[in-house]
């Protein structure tokens, strides 16, 4: 799996989801839950209830893939209430992949109003 990280949009599913759905239920998913268009490429990720594992799906121009990685020890998730749907940057995939959960996120600077 090869993307070009700047180009590569992450979606989130905020829900636990049953991890048995493989290919349709995760596309109806996408599109219909995420109102996001699973043909575009992006990945789509989801998390099972216990939140110890995670599968993702995305479309690479002559099919479908879907690939899951399950933690022998700890969870994607630390608090479900605290998740949403929401789009996320390549860094924050990597790290959610290698379960480390970011608990704040802060810009090292700001930018100041130019008069």
């Amino acid at each position: 799996m090869f993307f070009a990280e700047a180009r590569v949009r992450v979606f989130i599913y905020g829900q636990p989801v049953d991890a048995r759905k493989s290919y349709d239920g995760l596309y109806a998913l996408a599109r219909n839950e995420m109102k996001q268009d699973p043909l575009s490429g992006h990945l789509f990720c989801f998390i099972n209830r216990r939140a110890n594992q995670i599968k993702v799906l995305y479309w690479d121009r002559s099919g479908f893939c879907l690939w899951s990685k399950k933690l022998e020890v700890g969870r994607f998730v630390s608090d479900w209430g605290q998740i949403h749907s929401s789009e996320t940057d390549w860094t924050h995939f990597k790290l959610l992949l290698e379960g480390v959960e970011p608990k704040s996120f802060r810009k090292r600077y700001s930018r100041l109003p130019t008069t």
